[in-house]
């Protein structure tokens, strides 16, 4: 599902304060890797992800991957950090970044 620019914004703005959850360096995505960002997008449902390689079409291909691969929506990607979103089927209200107040 596309984000419109508007939701977007709205979940840049939520992202802001947010800190990476997920970092990526050298070895690339792994399986524990994928496992985590799993868990956080049922957890928390908008999260920053740090990919810590200097190639920058690398950084913008593992983004992509991701996204594609658990079915998230790429919100922004700037420098080394990427915020994705994902909807979780069952919210969890003290977990998720799009349910609490700002």
């Amino acid at each position: 599902m596309a984000l419109s620019n508007a939701r977007k914004k709205q979940l840049r703005s939520i992202a802001h304060n947010l800190n990476p959850i997920i970092m990526i360096a050298e070895k690339g995505i792994t399986e524990t890797i994928e496992k985590e960002l799993e868990r956080a997008l049922e957890d928390h449902e908008l999260i920053k992800i740090k990919i810590n390689i200097n190639d920058p079409a690398i950084r913008k291909t593992i983004a992509s991957e991701l996204c594609v691969k658990h079915k998230a929506d790429l919100v922004q990607s700037i420098g080394k950090v990427a915020v994705i979103c994902r909807h979780a089927k069952k919210p969890k209200p003290k977990l998720s970044n799009l349910l609490r107040p700002a």
